[in-house]
């Protein structure tokens, strides 16, 4: 019984995890323009919430945007269109992936750019390192013939 109540009670949490942020009066009698809509929506960035888009959250602007969104679609704009109007009105930042364009070319190029640099930087450590000679790492030292003596005699005495 134990066991039935602590699955029902996963099961219910996942459940509410799947829920979207989109009220029942937002949702259009087109289903073709309502998936649109959804597609569209999760595209978009709440400018409230920063890291979630408009289709999961709760904030009042981002039900305003999914309204506007909605809008736009029955008035007849492609999708496309719908983009750029937000983004001619909010900017880039309402795009939860920006565009490539000059002003958003750093975030592309970076991380392509810093893993090439640092693969350069380690290939030529390793090059250096291994002209130099210098042994991999400091296990692969010798013993001088002191420490060599010192080893062998507590070899033979065993432990204490």
């Amino acid at each position: 019984m134990r066991l039935l109540a602590v699955v029902l009670l996963v099961a219910m949490s996942l459940v509410a995890l799947a829920a979207v942020a989109v009220q029942p009066d937002e949702v259009l009698s087109d289903p073709r323009l309502e998936a649109r809509a959804r597609s569209l929506s999760k595209e978009l960035r709440c400018m409230v919430c920063q890291n979630q888009s408009i289709d999961d959250s709760d904030a009042p602007l981002a039900r305003d945007l999914r309204i506007l969104v909605r809008e736009r679609l029955q008035a007849g704009d492609s999708d496309r269109e719908v983009t750029n109007f937000l983004v001619a009105r909010y900017g880039e930042f309402v795009l939860l992936n920006p565009r490539f364009s000059a002003h958003t070319a750093i975030l592309w190029v970076a991380p392509a750019a810093i893993l090439v640099i640092g693969a350069f930087a380690l290939f030529v450590f390793a090059r250096r390192r291994a002209a130099s000679g210098a042994p991999a790492s400091t296990e692969q030292t010798k013993l001088t013939p002191a420490e060599q003596a010192r080893l062998s005699e507590l070899l033979e005495r065993g432990p204490s």
